[in-house]
C-alpha cells in the first residue's frame, strides 16, 4: 500500500493540485491523514478506484 501526496495525486489523475484537495475536503477522495504541512495524503489504491468512477462517470 503506496501512500500518495497531493503532487503525486494530481499528476496520476492530470488535474491541478487545488482540486484534488477539494475533492478531499468534499470527501470524494477519502485521505488516509496529513503530512507535516497539513496536506492530505491517499492510498494509492484508494486514487486508482477514484480515477476509475471518474471516468465511468464522464471524466475528470
Amino acid at each position: 500500500m503506496a501512500i500518495l501526496n497531493v503532487a503525486e495525486v494530481a499528476a496520476f489523475l492530470g488535474i491541478q493540485e487545488i482540486r484534488v484537495e477539494r475533492l478531499a475536503r468534499e470527501n470524494l477522495l477519502v485521505a488516509n491523514g496529513k503530512d507535516d504541512e497539513g496536506k492530505p495524503l491517499f492510498d494509492e489504491e484508494d486514487v486508482k478506484r477514484y480515477k476509475i468512477l471518474a471516468e465511468r462517470l464522464g471524466g475528470l
